[in-house]
């Protein structure tokens, strides 16, 4: 029997509020034909579009781990001969150009250094003189690493050059400002694991104006079922939704929306900012080093495995010894890179004591 019991700061999922827990084991009815379910969703899409900084119809709540929420974006975007810029500093910022070449897409990589934000001016160069993209995609925070980009400005780049713009914030918003109608973001990308500390299995879009136009707009259909995002324009008016919803899901995710909300979403964000600050100071006190040098999250903090150590055997004596779990990486990061994750629940001060503590412990 799996029976977890440990604190969880990993760089997603995150900890969960009990009320979140309570409200997904409560009674859910039928959410394909019952019309108080609809009504209940458009209400949440209401609440949820105060965080994206949109209005409610331009959110999209469906079932699936965020990465299902990329791929419906690059699916229902792509056509075949598209040219897609991937503007990249970091491992999921470099893997969309996975996702776009399924669908017969062309992706051009403008790739940066991973320790560093991505350089808004070098952007800016490439497109005076390159700039024929039906869209581009970048990374808000890349996780493996906690890099964090400026997207605000970044966005808005690319919409003055009528370029469409994916931006994967699954592991930035609701700890970091996000805004998409300001900033200009076409499709955002979120997840019910990370800031806003619900269990993993919802994808959360915020899909713009524009966004909903292109794919309408499509010359050949969307080749895919589950990740057309077609389906979800007028789901609440017509009431019939792509497929059977995970209500309870959506119910637990309501809740932690509104323990967000109740907090402030501004406050929810200063709070990510001191705690990140926190725990970046005191890992460097231990004498151990920071990965990022320009551009760090509020969300994620990355640094060198210790001497001495494989992160595989770190993370392993950190849990069984203190019962806190942080992450390691993954690709060529896996080797030398650890993460403590403070998203959310996970972010706070009594948390990060907890952990330098701990790895204090190791380390003697």
């Amino acid at each position: 029997m799996y029976n977890p019991n440990y604190l969880m700061m990993t760089a997603g999922p995150t900890m969960v509020r009990k009320n979140v827990m309570e409200k997904r084991s409560e009674f859910f009815g039928n959410p394909d034909i019952d019309d108080d379910f609809f009504k209940f969703y458009d209400e949440l899409r209401e609440k949820t579009s105060k965080i994206f900084g949109c209005s409610k119809s331009n959110i999209v709540i469906m079932s699936g781990e965020g990465m299902v929420g990329l791929d419906s974006a690059c699916a229902s975007l792509c056509e075949k001969g598209d040219r897609v810029l991937i503007i990249e500093n970091g491992l999921f910022g470099a893997g969309f150009a996975d996702l776009v070449r399924p669908y017969g897409a062309t992706p051009v990589t403008l790739s940066f250094d991973s320790k560093n934000k991505i350089d808004v001016k070098k952007v800016e160069e490439f497109l005076e003189k390159d700039s024929n993209f039906k869209f581009a995609t970048v990374v808000h925070c890349d996780t493996p690493t906690g890099v964090l980009n400026d997207v605000e400005s970044i966005c808005k780049l690319l919409k003055s050059k009528g370029i469409l713009t994916v931006v994967d914030t699954v592991a930035a918003i609701g700890g970091e400002h996000f805004n998409m109608e300001s900033f200009g973001a076409d499709i955002a990308l979120g997840g019910s694991q990370k800031a806003f500390s619900a269990p993993p299995g919802l994808t959360i879009l915020g899909v713009s104006d524009d966004a909903w136009r292109a794919i309408k707009n499509r010359k050949e259909p969307i080749p895919s079922f589950y990740c057309n995002l077609s389906y979800w324009d007028s789901c609440v008016e017509n009431k019939l939704f792509p497929y059977t919803m995970p209500a309870s899901d959506i119910m637990g995710f309501e809740q932690a929306i509104d323990n967000l909300l109740e907090e402030g979403i501004d406050e929810v964000v200063k709070r990510h900012h001191k705690v990140a600050k926190y725990c970046r100071e005191k890992i460097q006190e231990l004498g151990l080093k920071l990965y990022i040098e320009d551009g760090f999250a509020s969300t994620v903090t990355s640094f060198y495995v210790p001497e001495g150590f494989t992160p595989n055997e770190f993370i392993k004596l950190l849990k069984e010894k203190h019962q806190i779990l942080i992450s390691g990486s993954y690709g060529d990061f896996a080797k030398y890179i650890l993460r403590v994750g403070h998203m959310g629940e996970s972010a706070t001060i009594e948390n990060i004591d907890k952990v330098i503590a701990g790895i204090k412990d190791i380390l003697k």
